[in-house]
């Protein structure tokens, strides 16, 4: 793959923007490398671009030439804080689609208020560690197919691999599980990085929510990273997702940043 786009108008002549590769292109001026971008597809199948340069004329030239080849809808993602970067791609025709807040948490149970959350009679906890791939695949399936169906899974900041086939793709030693009966009630996924962890997902099945299960996985994984010395941990919410950002602000969790997701049709 090697389309080129010529230079639009006489101010950026010397100006060449080359499709090198099918998710790559690459802005030259004066045979040096002024600007590179980049296309990902995601597990659910949305289409994501990244634009490395700091120039604004070649930002122009390069976003024009992934939108020319690339089929819509396109999306990217910024820090609201990042004016400049976000101007940039509001001029090239993207819109808003939805804030997604980064919170930090305290692990300290006497911070949280968490304390030993027990979850509803009838449900128990699996540990990290303990949890089984058949019921974890079979839980996040209900749980997908039920938030699909209402607000859309996209609007889930959560993301997990898939193989080639779609296929998700688990890691159980990164779960916690909520048990009823035969099947998991729900799930939490905790990624650890040196001494801070990422909460990746926190979800319980339909028929089983506002019962308590989200905050006892919570108050399980959190104690647990708070025992080994973690003082902290974060994760990554929907603002729309009411349950979620109350959950989250009632355990003192801080909200430190703001992300956007950015759609062009």
């Amino acid at each position: 793959m090697n389309t080129t786009h010529p230079a639009a108008d006489v101010h950026d002549h010397a100006m060449v923007v080359t499709r090198i590769a099918d998710t790559q292109w690459r802005a030259v001026a004066d045979d040096q490398t002024v600007g590179r971008s980049e296309a990902t597809r995601r597990p659910d199948g949305r289409l994501f671009v990244s634009i490395d340069t700091w120039r604004d004329a070649v930002f122009d030239r390069l976003a024009a030439a992934m939108l020319a080849d690339l089929p819509g809808p396109v999306h990217t993602v910024v820090d609201e804080a990042d004016l400049a970067l976000t101007s940039n791609w509001h001029r090239a025709g993207f819109t808003t689609r939805r804030r997604e807040w980064e919170y930090q948490i305290p692990t300290d149970p006497r911070v949280t208020g968490l304390g030993e959350a027990l979850p509803p009679d009838g449900v128990w906890l699996v540990p990290v560690g303990a949890v089984r791939e058949d019921p974890l695949r079979e839980a996040y399936q209900a749980i997908r197919d039920d938030v699909e169906a209402s607000v859309g899974w996209a609007s889930m900041p959560a993301e997990v691999l898939a193989r080639p086939d779609g296929t998700p793709l688990f890691d159980p030693a990164k779960y916690a599980a909520a048990a009823s009966s035969d099947r998991y009630a729900g799930l939490i996924r905790i990624v650890r990085r040196n001494r801070h962890a990422r909460i990746g997902l926190v979800a319980v099945r339909p028929g089983q929510r506002r019962r308590g299960i989200a905050r006892a996985l919570l108050s399980h994984v959190l104690g647990a990273l708070h025992h080994t010395g973690t003082g902290t941990a974060w994760a990554e919410v929907d603002e729309t997702n009411t349950a979620a950002t109350a959950l989250f602000d009632g355990i003192g969790a801080e909200r430190r940043a703001s992300t956007l997701e950015l759609v062009h049709p």
